[in-house]
Formats: structure tokens, sequence, C-alpha cells
């Protein structure tokens, strides 16, 4: 992958001892000197971004509230070159990519692509559904037979979706998603696996042969009603999404 250093790179000067281990991401970390100065400048840049998304921070915006984590990773380049990467959980702005942040592991929002096509699939079976059960006694087995297909193609577009997902570990060996839970969270992803901060930092970092050295993750925005998050505070990267995902990435050198 061709590294274009001012799109994803953010250098910085200043060194810290480092015992040749990351942290462990499923624990809230202590930040460095050096992480501190790196979510600072990550920070400043959300205050100062223009960005059609609402984060509950400005009463006067429209548009529903999302608070987002975000995270980021200190890594040191082939060249001891020192600098850190930047992400977002899932979307931000209704969009996978946004400067200044690592890409997805897998875009499936690119125009063209399986998923699109076959979105565009069940939402037209949607709408048969939906018109026949407006009169339902008359097309029971026909809505049956049509909920029958959607549910197949569903399923079948979420597979395919899971295999699309290949995760790098610090040896450079690639998996799927799908494999991954299997094989080490012992069931199937559930729905958003993949898509948070900290795999999308360590793949940026394994693609490039960066060796990632430090890693946290804060929130941005207000509080979700589901769950307490507080605006600018750190939190450990998430259970069940997360962990089988990360202790693959990291492995064989991890505690987690």
């Amino acid at each position: 992958m061709e590294l274009d250093q001012g799109k994803y790179f953010r250098p910085l000067k200043k060194f810290y001892d480092y015992e040749g281990k990351i942290n462990n991401p499923f624990e809230v970390a202590l930040v460095n000197p050096v992480s501190e100065r790196a979510v600072k400048e990550v920070q400043n840049y959300l205050e100062n971004q223009s960005w059609d998304h609402n984060f509950g921070l400005d009463s006067k915006q429209e548009g529903m509230v999302i608070g987002k984590m975000f995270g980021i990773l200190i890594v040191k380049t082939e060249h001891d070159e020192l600098g850190y990467l930047a992400a977002f959980s899932g979307k931000c702005a209704n969009k996978n990519h946004l400067d200044f942040f690592v890409p997805p592991v897998f875009d499936m929002l690119v125009d063209g692509n399986f998923f699109e096509k076959e979105e565009k699939v069940i939402n037209v079976l949607n709408d048969e559904i939906f018109q026949l059960e407006k009169n339902v006694s008359d097309h029971q087995t026909e809505i049956k037979t049509l909920k029958a297909i959607r549910k197949s193609k569903s399923h079948q577009l979420q597979q395919r979706l899971f295999e699309s997902y290949k995760f790098l570990n610090k040896r450079g060996e690639s998996k799927s998603l799908l494999s991954i839970f299997k094989e080490v969270g012992g069931g199937k992803p559930p729905a958003g696996a993949g898509e948070c901060a900290g795999p999308k930092l360590l793949q940026m970092a394994f693609q490039n042969n960066w060796e990632p050295l430090y890693i946290t993750e804060f929130w941005w925005g207000a509080s979700p009603k589901a769950q307490l998050r507080e605006h600018k505070a750190f939190y450990p990267a998430c259970e069940e999404k997360c962990r089988p995902i990360l202790t693959y990435m990291l492995e064989p050198n991890n505690e987690l």
C-alpha cells in the first residue's frame, strides 16, 4: 500500500520510554505525554470541523444526536519515525471516509459493489411485502414466500460481508471476520463488528509495517441513552465486537 503520510500518518517529534509491547486496549489507558499530545491534536481538529454531523454539543445544530468513539494509535515506522493515526467508530457524517482519519477495513458503501446491489434487491422485496400486507388475507402464501426469499438473501449478504472484512495480524497473516469469530470468539460476528476504531487503526499500521506502540480511545459528543458516555473521557475497546478481532490482530505478542 502506498503511504500518504499527509493523509493518515501524523508525525510526532518527541519519543518516550517504550518497552516494546503495546498496551492492553481493553484497559483504560493512562495517557502518556506523547499520546496526550496526539489526542489533543485530534480533539482540536474535531472542535473545528464542519461536517454535517450532530454530536450533541451544539444545541442549535439540527439532526439526530450521535456521539462517536474516536481512537488514536501511536506508531513507529521502519525508519524509526514516531507518529500517530486517528480513526472513528462506524460512520461519521454518514461517510466511511473523512480527511485526517484512516479508512474502513472494508468499505461497503463504494458505488457499484455487491452490498449496494444486493441491498437494492432486498429493498424491492421489502416494498413488495409491504404492499401485499395491506390486504394480507388475500396474499398469505405469497407473503410467506417473499419473506423466506428475503431472509435467505439477507443471510447470504451478511455472510458475504463477514467474509469481505479481512484483518491482518502482527505476522502479516490475513483472516476474515467470519473466521476470526468462529476460531477466537466461538460464534458469529455481531452487527458492526470490524467497524470500531481499534481494528481500523491496527489494520493501517500492519498494512504499512508500522509498529503499534500505544492505543487509546475517547468519546466525543453527548452521552447516548443506552449507556453512559462522558464527552472527552477515555474508554476501553468494546468486548463483544472487538475482543476477538484485536486478540487475533495482536497475536502472538499479547496478553488479552
